[in-house]
């Protein structure tokens, strides 16, 4: 795949393609373009273009290099997690291009007439379900590039981190910077110990937010798919709390035993309770938080790779996940 990424994804000729690739596989379907294509977002790793049709909206993406995987694991998904994702248009795995209809209610508009929490309650066993279903297919996910960040190899993930976060450093990052470095071997300790723990590796979304899921029915029928894989690895499946407690905690401006948070986090583990105990599994998901923040630090580097080391911002999220590493005493 060439290098490409938001310099031109904005030019004039670069549109042009995207908008004949869309006319030509509207046109397989029997379908056909109406009016310009919009672009609401465009970013170092990705781009998202909106186009209105004789059938409704669809969205192409274009991803770089750095997150591109995406476009080779619908195939999987859309065999193994059929309900709970969205069915492609087209794919071109050489340019990185995902055309999609459009999703529908995102979680996020429909939280206007929903409750958050009661919402989520519903909504993560079904995500936990899918991670279910694909726990099989972990080595077939890491064959089509989505990153292994497996507990078996997060020791050696660890110094990666360090080395990409190291250039983004400022003055008053360094005696963090210095002292998480410290923690190095109960990081190493942390990942010998969550590979024992019960959950095997599967997909881990890595940005489950109420922007990347679509939502249909009313209330106790409410049906989710997910969206947006360009964060994902190969992980353990608690890892995806990170990101989820991490956003309900800011929303609600919520402590970390906030007992709503609690409410979430337990109705991820029901599908999960054959496995263990709760109390086993409440252990097991406080070690794969902890290691999947360097997973968090290398998603931010694989994503801005190419196009986005200019940017602070960027380097500022993925300091913050590194610096943001404790272990308690004894452990």
């Amino acid at each position: 795949m060439e290098s490409i990424g938001p310099n031109d994804w904005a030019t004039a000729a670069w549109l042009a393609e995207a908008a004949a690739f869309v006319d030509r596989e509207l046109a397989a379907r029997g379908e056909t373009r109406i009016g310009e294509l919009e672009q609401p977002h465009l970013r170092p790793w990705a781009t998202a273009l909106r186009a209105q049709t004789s059938a409704g909206v669809v969205w192409l993406k274009a991803m770089g290099r750095g997150t591109a995987f995406e476009t080779r694991i619908y195939p999987l998904l859309r065999a193994v997690v059929p309900a709970r994702t969205l069915e492609p248009l087209a794919v071109d795995e050489t340019r990185g291009l995902l055309l999609v209809p459009d999703g529908g209610t995102t979680l996020e508009a429909a939280l206007t007439q929903l409750e958050l929490i009661d919402t989520f309650e519903r909504i993560l066993p079904q995500y936990a379900e899918l991670q279910i279903a694909l726990a099989p297919h972990a080595s077939t996910l890491i064959a089509a590039g989505v990153t292994d960040m497996r507990a078996e190899v997060m020791g050696q993930r660890f110094d990666e981190a360090s080395a990409a976060v190291e250039p983004w450093l400022t003055a008053s990052d360094r005696a963090g910077f210095a002292r998480v470095r410290a923690l190095r071997a109960r990081h190493l300790a942390a990942c010998e110990e969550l590979a024992r723990r019960p959950g095997a590796a599967t997909l881990d979304h890595g940005d489950l937010h109420p922007n990347n899921i679509f939502v249909s029915g009313r209330a106790e029928q409410l049906q989710a798919r997910f969206y947006d894989w360009g964060d994902a690895t190969v992980a353990h499946p608690f890892a995806s709390l990170l990101v989820v407690l991490r956003v309900l905690k800011k929303r609600l401006d919520a402590g970390d035993d906030d007992s709503r948070l609690t409410r979430v986090r337990d109705a991820y583990f029901e599908p999960f309770l054959a496995l263990a105990t709760r109390a086993e599994l409440i252990e097991t998901a406080e070690l794969a938080m902890r290691v999947a923040q360097v997973a968090r630090v290398l998603v931010w580097d694989r994503a801005i790779a190419e196009h986005g080391r200019g940017d602070p911002t960027f380097g500022r999220a993925a300091i913050e996940y590194f610096l943001g590493m404790a272990y308690p005493k004894g452990s």
